[in-house]
């Protein structure tokens, strides 16, 4: 069977369309004109994005990419609850594709109470009927997609607010170069033999375990865990370097392949410190020795931020050809609607 014949099979809803056409939603996001009411940078001493999924994944990848960007500190809430410390110098951001994301709307209303400065990111829904009742900043995403394929639209959009309150230049050097990378990209990994389908048929009858570097990669690290699970209904685990060398490494002496049939992929990125490098090599090799077989991923652009954005998107890519290979929808979140259903 082809790869056309086997899309066409698993893929019921068409995900793969969806994947091809991510650059669709930068673009979105560089039309998408807006403006922040009453938000007064100087008065700003720390942001908090608060959501889950897609929406905290995003947020993820903005903390990553800001960590020698801002002066400020930037956390992520993925809680109904809100950190002690918010008060009138945080700005919140409160975001949630559905707009009903319970967490989200629950921590929104204790920043409301806290004074915080509010912005709602959303399409709709009850935090739509939040921002409007309590005349907070709303930006409205791109309707249509399901949370974890509204990546580019999400972390698009909380760059262009860091933008737009001139913390930082970061969305407005880079977001026609990332439009215009991934539209290119999306035609490489949709034609029948690519390299993200090469990668998938390597991982598919494995449990694939993850290894990025801390405030570098991590944010990529558990994206692509994640998207394992909800694509490829696939279990998979993840770790950041050096912290699992001070742990996780122990696991593999007794590694056994009736356990647990593993295999391992390193993100890897030029930026890395030496003594990282260093420790990807002799780690390698103690893997290898344990029995599994270990898989590189690098991007060769030239700078962090596309290499990054390059990244993710191959491992959406990924993920989403696992879950063909391995017989199965893309699109299918039965457990995650059960749950949602009986709370």
């Amino acid at each position: 069977m082809t790869t056309k014949e086997m899309v066409s099979k698993f893929d019921v809803h068409n995900q793969f369309d969806v994947l091809v056409k991510t650059y669709e939603q930068i673009e979105y996001v560089m039309n998408n004109d807006f403006e922040l009411n009453e938000i007064d940078t100087a008065q700003v001493k720390n942001i908090i994005v608060s959501g889950l999924g897609g929406s905290a994944i995003a947020a993820d990848f903005v903390k990553d990419i800001m960590v020698n960007e801002l002066s400020i500190p930037i956390a992520v809430n993925r809680t109904y609850t809100i950190p002690a410390y918010v008060n009138v110098n945080t700005l919140f951001i409160a975001s949630s594709y559905s707009g009903n994301t319970e967490e989200t709307l629950n921590a929104a209303s204790e920043a409301l109470t806290k004074g915080a400065k509010i912005i709602c990111i959303t399409t709709g829904g009850k935090l739509a009927e939040f921002a409007s009742k309590n005349n907070l900043n709303v930006i409205y995403l791109k309707k249509g997609y399901q949370p974890r394929y509204a990546f580019g639209v999400n972390f698009f959009t909380l760059l262009n607010i860091i933008n737009k309150l001139n913390l930082s230049t970061v969305y407005s050097k880079n977001v026609e170069l990332a439009a215009k990378l991934i539209k290119e990209l999306g035609v490489k990994y949709s034609e029948e033999d690519n390299y993200p389908l090469a990668i998938a048929e390597k991982v598919a009858g494995h449990i694939p375990i993850i290894y990025s570097v801390s405030d570098n990669t991590s944010s990529l690290g558990m994206r692509f865990k994640s998207q394992f699970n909800e694509n490829a209904k696939l279990h998979s685990f993840q770790h950041y370097f050096p912290e699992m060398n001070h742990n996780e490494i122990i696991g593999w002496e007794t590694y056994n392949t009736k356990q647990l049939n593993a295999i391992v992929i390193f993100l890897k990125d030029i930026t890395y410190h030496e003594q990282i490098k260093k420790r990807f090599t002799i780690v390698k090799e103690l893997l290898e020795k344990a029995g599994t077989e270990v898989i590189e991923i690098q991007s060769n652009q030239e700078s962090y931020f596309l290499r990054l954005i390059e990244l993710v998107y191959l491992t959406d890519w990924i993920t989403y050809y696992t879950a063909i290979v391995r017989g199965s929808d893309p699109s299918e979140i039965d457990f995650i609607n059960y749950l949602k259903d009986h709370l």
